[in-house]
Order: C-alpha cells, then sequence, then structure tokens
C-alpha cells in the first residue's frame, strides 16, 4: 500500500546533505501523521499540504534551514511564539535551523490555525 508521503518522494530525493533530507522526511511525515485529512502535493517545486483544495502550509530547504510557509495571517498571528521558539521569521516563512530541535507543538499550533481558519475558503491563497 502507498504511503501519503510517497508523493514527495521526489522532493526529498533531490536533497543532498543527508541530515537535512532526514529532518525534511521527519517534519513531512510527522505532519501526514498528525493531520491525516491534509493532501500532500509538490508545487512550485515544494512539498506542501492542502485541504479541501486550499492552501495550508508549505515547506523549502535551504542551506542553514527549512523553511515552513503558512501564509502571512498565520505568521502574524503566531510571531510572538515563533521568536520565542528561537526561529527567524520573513514576512512569508518561518526559519528552522537545521541544528536546532523542531518545535511541534508550535508547528501544530499554527497548521491547525489555517485549517480552521480557512474551513470554509474556497480559494488557494487567502483573498487579500
Amino acid at each position: 500500500m502507498a504511503s501519503k508521503l510517497d508523493v514527495l518522494t521526489p522532493f526529498l530525493d533531490r536533497i543532498e546533505n543527508p541530515q537535512h533530507r532526514a529532518r525534511t522526511e521527519e517534519v513531512l511525515l510527522w505532519v501526514t501523521d498528525t493531520f491525516p485529512n491534509l493532501e500532500p502535493r509538490i508545487a512550485w517545486n515544494q512539498p506542501m499540504f492542502t485541504d479541501h483544495g486550499t492552501f495550508i502550509v508549505g515547506f523549502s530547504v535551504a542551506r542553514h534551514h527549512l523553511a515552513v510557509a503558512p501564509e502571512e495571517k498565520a505568521l502574524r498571528r503566531f510571531s510572538d511564539d515563533i521568536r520565542r521558539s528561537g526561529y527567524e521569521l520573513t514576512k512569508m516563512l518561518i526559519r528552522l535551523p537545521w541544528e536546532k530541535p523542531v518545535d511541534y507543538a508550535l508547528l501544530e499550533k499554527i497548521i491547525r490555525f489555517n485549517i480552521e481558519d480557512k474551513k470554509d475558503c474556497t480559494t488557494f491563497w487567502r483573498r487579500k
């Protein structure tokens, strides 16, 4: 039986650093296990998760961090929590340094917020 994570394997296979690949796979697997109703997919060459066709969270890999992109509204809502976790944030993403542990409780709050906030959303992205 195929795993929901199988759709993300081509992305994972392109990560050259084995530690970065393992961490990214761990986070993506955590998302699929914690939120089994979310649909994983690759779009814009990045793994992301959707709910009823609307964007919930995306990920990308950089030299020094795994980036989490939950849309600007979620970043604003949780900016204090993100900073308390020791992560940097920009207008569009959170940087999870490779050498620091992942704050899964924070990720869960952000993802749950997006799922609830976008439950009636009929577009991929939030309307501005």
